[in-house]
């Protein structure tokens, strides 16, 4: 539950509520004020913590300490997360031997730091019409980098473009969020 969306103390309107105490024992379904009165008296907040019950749900404890806790296991999940972005590399149907294998250690590089690669090969003008040549050059540019990569579905066209996405074989087990473009922080 996030925090903001919390109510507090003055904050809840619905009468009666299910109230824990600050020790975690059930007091049962009390009128809000009265809940409200024990709160005050242990110099402590009255936090919803189930709004959508009926009736609500509510504890008496300490709201600073209550917030502080949610932060941290929100910053302990983000570390925990994996998160990968798509990195795009474009190809032409003609391209030199030498301008493959700087493409290819690049790649090797992103799917290494378990990043997606997009193979993007860009047809211009007539070169369109010799597809194969395109398919010929990602299917050599995937035979390099399998032991790091599988593809995520066939070659396809779009457009002009032809696309081959390769997903790294050996993800990290924890949580995974999928992103394509970074986030500014």
């Amino acid at each position: 539950m996030a925090t903001k969306d919390v109510r507090i103390n003055d904050q809840i309107r619905i009468s009666p509520v299910r109230l824990i105490d600050n020790d975690g024992t059930q007091i049962g379904i009390v009128p809000l004020e009265e809940a409200q009165k024990l709160a005050r008296e242990k110099n402590l907040d009255l936090v919803e913590i189930a709004p959508t019950a009926r009736p609500p749900v509510c504890r008496v404890m300490d709201y600073g300490k209550f917030k502080y806790r949610e932060s941290k296991k929100a910053k302990e999940a983000k570390k925990r997360q994996h998160v990968i972005q798509m990195k795009e590399i474009k190809l032409r149907s003609k391209i030199d031997e030498h301008d493959l294998d700087f493409k290819l250690r690049h790649a090797q590089k992103f799917l290494e730091k378990h990043n997606k690669v997009k193979l993007t090969m860009v047809f211009r003008g007539r070169e369109v019409v010799h597809k194969e040549l395109g398919e010929e050059v990602l299917e050599r540019f995937f035979k390099t980098v399998e032991d790091l990569a599988v593809k995520e579905g066939p070659i396809k066209m779009e457009g002009r473009n032809m696309i081959l996405i390769l997903t790294p074989k050996n993800l990290p087990v924890e949580k995974i969020v999928v992103q394509d473009k970074p986030t500014e922080s």
